[in-house]
């Protein structure tokens, strides 16, 4: 029972240091057979000189640059389960039933040599090869039943019923064969390894790599791990371990002295150090793609390949910069962090974390677990120790975290920042910027007491002091000024943008080199406390680049931290000049939009808010990498034509390059003068910050501006050798050798020396044909000249016969176009005498028309005398009555309606003429209304003209009617308006 017991607490005990990971994660890449296009196991991952990737591929080798991949398929097209580089530099294959190699071809591409041909006949049946081990100027090619061995053009075979290991205990060939247990290589024979009876006899041997000295560790599929110190075995068992070799552990590798990476089948990755001690987990829940591992392999720079059940993954292991995920698979945002009392403090958009610390230079690489504070959930805006307590703003409130919960101070509002009014701790009274402007706190006796002052205006998210003074920056509302009155009554009031310094976004405060400092899209200004105002900074705007500043922070040693259009970047002042580094490997990755937020705790750890966690930089060995940056021509082939290789980046011999470039340059028909190049730095875990610079001499002037882009056209390229350079720097500025590749365009067939000769062969035989020709032509034109002599003759008499004829033509045609001018003249001037005769009939008409009514306004008046004459008792014999009555009575009147008839028709084209042509039995008075009803006067009107009541002219209108046969729904008016165009 006890003994039950004691098991049960140490697999508990094993199972929780699983549990705990390192705080900080590698960046891991993940490479999908989408993504290099190929099969989905990868069973072994090699590096060769020059840093190039070789992966042993289900559907062949794979090649990366770290920029391309690429596929070399075997003849037979079967899958390579293994790869190794020799140290002749060939890239030796193990396949179904197949060994080979690949090595350079002409054109700079790898090509494929099967060594099947090496085998004696009675050997050549064979599986799969699963190892594949370079010794010397030996290769060993190991397949389940047979091992062979390359040496000097000439194959080996050793059988056995079953070979199920083959590997290098430093510079000793391991193996292990059914019934003979573990041998090792000696002699060109195979013997017994001393003192190896410890060993199981089942044990399945996956990976023995070396430790320090003449150890190295051997590790068994279900039968633990062992020590090999020179010849003896011993196994090798801790806590950590035992778990490990449960996960069936299938391959190992050596990052360095103290660290090796196994992986499992099972759970993905294990770091663990010669201790035996586990040092760090990488599994699928930490970005791999999968936990069935099937190879390992440590690159130049320490970082880590696995060849997975289905694609490749890369692990930034050496890099400086790690990943945070306090929430594990969440991957919230990151907003603020802090170290207290040996504390990791997280805060998320989700809440607030916590993990333990341990005496470690990197925090990073400590072991720990985040717990999520209890407490509101939700977003943490800040993370403050104050007093010696640890504070927290959140969109819920102040709040004082301790003893894993957080306890409430103030929910009024959303807290932003909080700051000690005092430099002298404990302060005691605390700024806190809210969400509605500035809220004061009182600490006594140990606790926070909210004494309701405060001094609201806006949102108080970005606040600097300065002595008695704060000062609060709001993007796009303005800059606000609060004289904090040692927090008693504290006052507000806008700043006065007098200078036109403010700008419509972006507008941000902040403390750096003890200096109150404004940044917005128009500069970089500083408080004068002498004048009162901002003013530009001469010394930031000297160290900052110009561009808009969103957030900045000084670390412990000087250096400014900033960030811009989401860009971090740091101002180093720790050389002899100040010195601006970027980190580009974290662009578009941190937050933005005014949560930017950098904790600089030292140098080994600054913590980066992200769009998901945070991220850990180790400044001082981010600026320790000074290594040689590697550059390479990857390709050369013609535009738009894949299949059309020039040159496949490898070289025949080592150092083949520069006799390459320099003595055998490859000719290239003109047809294909359209060239493509690309390139690459196989620097894997810098790749986000590596840039390019190209030149084509011969053809540019000078080198390209610096580029992500890693490939490049050159089109139509005339005649002419030509040399392109390429080169690479990282973010430091460091640059690497360039890159050379010497070409020439030939110039098209009809520009070679054959054409040449041709052409002078031909010229020499035209000048002779011309002569001739010229010859026998001028015997002729003697023949011909006299008669040519009489041809002109007659031909300039004939022209001269011709030239009067067309005198006389043109003497006829100006007559003629003169006899036309003046005809055009008179029909112009009779259309003008036509236009003013026009005018003066209308006026004419228009005269007489009132001529008319005043005619017939005497006619009323007669009438009107005669009517008096009738009725009153004046004296009507009277000489000068009978003689108004004679004037009155003049038949003149009659006759202005004739001639008012006869200037109405000439204006209305004949109007009452056509009309009584068409309707002849309508009388004069009939005729009479139809003019009046044609110029639209109205029935009151008509009335006084003709001197009859309404009454009357609406029966004449009727009578008109019944004449003019005009229906009832039919206008008249509108009748006698169209009947005119109706005539016509």
């Amino acid at each position: 029972m006890m003994r039950r017991l004691l098991l049960t607490i140490c697999c508990l005990s094993m199972l929780k240091g699983f549990a705990q990971n390192t705080i900080a994660l590698p960046e891991i890449v993940n490479y999908p057979k989408q993504v290099y296009n190929a099969g989905t196991q990868n069973w072994k991952i090699v590096q060769d000189k020059k840093g190039i990737m070789y992966a042993a591929n289900d559907e062949g080798l794979l090649s990366f640059d770290g920029s391309f991949w690429k596929k070399y398929t075997l003849p037979g097209g079967t899958g390579v389960r293994s790869v190794a580089i020799g140290n002749d530099g060939r890239i030796y294959i193990g396949s179904q039933g197949e060994i080979g190699f690949f090595e350079p071809g002409k054109n700079g591409r790898l090509q494929y040599r099967s060594l099947n041909d090496l085998i004696p006949e009675n050997e050549k049946d064979f599986t799969d090869i699963w190892d594949v081990v370079p010794v010397g100027n030996e290769v060993f090619f190991r397949a389940y039943r047979k091992i062979f061995q390359l040496q000097n053009d000439k194959i080996t075979v050793f059988g056995n019923a079953a070979w199920s290991f083959l590997g290098l205990h430093h510079h000793t060939l391991i193996s292990k064969a059914w019934q003979k247990g573990l041998l090792q290589f000696q002699n060109g024979t195979w013997v017994p390894f001393s003192k190896a009876d410890y060993f199981p006899e089942k044990a399945e041997i996956t990976a023995i790599v070396p430790l320090t000295g003449d150890s190295s560790l051997l590790l068994t599929k279900h039968h633990g791990s062992y020590i090999l110190n020179g010849e003896t075995i011993t196994p090798f068992e801790t806590p950590d371990m035992r778990l490990i070799d449960e996960k069936n552990p299938y391959s190992a590798a050596v990052i360095n002295k103290d660290q090796i990476a196994i992986i499992t089948n099972l759970a993905g990755c294990f770091i663990i150090n010669e201790k035996g001690e586990l040092v760090q987990r990488l599994s699928k829940l930490d970005g791999l793609q999968s936990n069935n591992i099937l190879c390992v392999f440590i690159d130049r720079k320490k970082n880590i390949w696995l060849g997975l059940d289905n694609g490749i993954d890369f692990i930034a292991y050496n890099n400086a910069i790690k990943h945070i995920y306090p929430d594990y698979q969440e991957h919230s945002a990151g907003k603020a962090a802090i170290i207290y009392k040996n504390n990791l403090y997280i805060g998320t958009s989700n809440g607030v974390y916590q993990a333990g610390l341990a005496n470690e230079p990197d925090i990073g690489f400590i072991k720990s677990k985040f717990e999520l504070i209890r407490g509101p959930k939700g977003q943490v805006w800040n993370l403050s120790e104050l007093n010696g307590q640890l504070a927290m703003g959140h969109n819920d409130g102040f709040f004082i975290i301790e003893n894993g919960a957080a306890k409430k101070i103030d929910s009024s509002s959303g807290f932003w920042t909080f700051l000690p009014l005092s430099n002298v701790a404990p302060s005691p009274v605390i700024v806190a910027g809210t969400y509605n402007g500035l809220n004061f706190y009182n600490f006594i006796n140990g606790h926070f007491t909210n004494p309701e002052i405060h001094s609201h205006f806006e949102s108080a998210r970005f606040v600097a002091l300065d002595n008695n003074i704060a000062w609060a920056a709001h993007p796009y509302k303005g800059l606000y000024k609060i004289t904090l009155n040692d927090g008693v009554k504290p006052t507000n009031v806008a700043y006065k943008d007098t200078k036109h310094i403010l700008s419509p976004n972006n507008n941000h405060i902040f403390k750096v080199k003890s200096r109150v400092v404004l940044s917005n899209d128009k500069g970089i200004f500083e408080y004068n406390e002498k004048s009162g105002d901002f003013e530009p900074s001469t010394l930031l705007q000297k160290l900052l680049p110009k561009a808009p500043i969103r957030y900045m922070k000084e670390d412990s040693n000087g250096n400014i931290w900033f960030v811009h259009d989401r860009q971090l970047g740091v101002v180093d002042l720790s050389g002899r000049q100040p010195q601006i580094i970027y980190f580009p490997e974290l662009n578009g990755k941190i937050t933005g939009n005014g949560l930017e937020y950098i904790y600089p705790f030292n140098n080994n750890n600054i913590f980066i808010a992200a769009e998901e966690g945070f991220y850990l930089v180790n400044y001082d060995q981010y600026k320790q990498f000074k290594e040689e940056i590697p550059i390479q021509i990857s390709d050369v082939h013609i535009v738009n034509k894949r299949d059309s290789i020039i040159f496949g980046g490898y070289y025949n011999k080592e150092g083949e390059q520069p006799r390459l470039t320099n003595e055998e340059v490859p000719n290239i028909q003109y047809a294909w003068n359209s060239i493509h190049f690309d390139y690459s730095s196989p620097l894997y875990g810098k790749q986000s910050s590596i840039e390019y610079a190209y030149y084509l001499e011969d053809f540019e002037n000078s080198w390209s501006a610096w580029t992500k882009k890693n490939e490049k056209d050159y089109t139509y390229l005339s005649p002419g050798t030509y040399t392109f350079r390429v080169k690479a720097r990282t973010h430091e500025g460091q640059e690497s050798k360039v890159a050379v590749y010497r070409f020439t365009i030939l110039a098209p067939w009809y520009r070679t020396t054959w054409a040449y000769s041709i052409y002078t062969l031909l010229a020499m035989l035209f000048v002779y044909a011309i002569y001739m020709w010229q010859k026998k032509k001028f015997i002729l034109q003697q023949q011909k000249h006299d008669e040519e002599r009489r041809r002109m003759e007659y031909l300039h008499q004939l022209e001269i016969e011709k030239h009067q004829e067309e005198q006389k033509q043109l003497t006829y045609l100006h007559q003629l176009k003169l006899e036309r001018n003046e005809k055009e003249i008179i029909r112009l001037q009779n259309e003008k005498l036509q236009s003013e005769i026009q005018v003066k009939n209308t006026e004419l008409a228009s005269t007489t028309f009132n001529l008319v009514q005043k005619g017939e306004m005497l006619m009323k008046v007669k009438e009107e005398f005669v009517r008096m004459k009738k009725s009153s008792d004046i004296d009507k014999d009277t000489d000068d009555y009978k003689k108004i009555l004679r004037m009155l009575g003049d038949d003149k009147m009659k006759k202005n309606w004739e001639q008012f008839a006869v200037h109405f028709d000439k204006v209305h084209s004949n109007f009452l003429v056509s009309l009584k042509s068409t309707y002849p039995y309508l009388t004069a008075s009939d005729l009479k209304l139809c003019a009046y009803l044609r110029l639209n006067l109205t029935s009151k009107e008509i009335a006084q003209i003709m001197n009859i009541t309404i009454k009357g002219v609406e029966l004449g209108r009727h009578r008109l009617r019944k004449k003019l046969g005009i229906q009832p729904e039919v206008n008249l008016v509108n009748f006698l308006l169209n009947f005119h165009s109706e005539i016509d």
